[in-house]
């Protein structure tokens, strides 16, 4: 399969054109524009700081199915319900994006969290369309995670902890967040050992696409988004 170059339309070709390794196009910007449009179409940027900006749709595609798939091990259980960290949601997306951008993904090398990355995400998060959740701890922000929701799906990006268990307490507490606003899956784009231990399984690419587009016929729900 060939990669496709980009034009400066924000349009994309077909996912199921992606190369075996998920690659399926190079180049483009990312403008909210553009960045909207992959997302509705499952499609995503990853790419670190010596490469052009490269759009991924993996086949397999692993997510969190909402509201039953979300998997929490006691342990986990307890220290949510101790009340140790403090958890928000949308307080603090800039320094939750820039302690995502030290944390090197499973599959991969390099910083793939660029500042040109992080001022688009930030640009999508004021827009009310990219989310994080916050860990506190002693009044500092200890993990947090983010992503980005479309209609009812959520495509996490990245997690990140300095203190043991505050990105997994993060995260648990935005999925319950999503499952009462009715969202149906979190994307989790790459199978990880971590996100497995969430509950996360692989689903085809064409059955993503199916879940996907249901999820957007589902009405946005801007942010700044707040815990009940």
């Amino acid at each position: 399969m060939p990669v496709f170059a980009l034009i400066d339309a924000p349009v994309f070709p077909r996912p199921d054109l992606a190369e075996p390794s998920g690659l399926l196009a190079v180049g483009g910007d990312l403008r909210q524009e553009r960045l909207l449009a992959a997302y509705r179409q499952g499609i995503f940027p990853w790419y670190d700081d010596e490469s052009p900006i490269l759009w991924w749709s993996p086949d397999p595609r692993p997510i969190v199915e909402l509201p039953d798939g979300l998997q929490v091990t006691r342990r986990l259980e307890r220290t949510i319900r101790s009340g140790r960290f403090r958890v928000s949601l949308d307080t603090d997306f800039p320094g939750v994006i820039r302690g995502c951008a030290g944390v090197r993904r499973e599959t991969g090398d390099g910083t793939w969290l660029v500042p040109d990355m992080i001022a688009a995400y930030e640009a999508l998060h004021a827009a009310g369309h990219a989310h994080s959740a916050e860990a506190w701890l002693d009044g500092e922000l200890v993990g947090g995670a983010y992503g980005v929701a479309v209609g009812r799906a959520f495509f996490g990006e990245s997690m990140f902890h300095r203190v043991t268990d505050a990105s997994k307490v993060a995260f648990v507490v935005l999925a319950r967040f999503l499952e009462r606003q009715e969202f149906q899956f979190i994307d989790c784009q790459q199978a990880t050992g971590h996100l497995r231990r969430f509950g996360a399984v692989e689903i085809s690419r064409s059955a993503f696409m199916r879940r996907l587009r249901a999820a957007r016929e589902c009405p946005d729900l801007p942010g700044p988004w707040r815990l009940d």
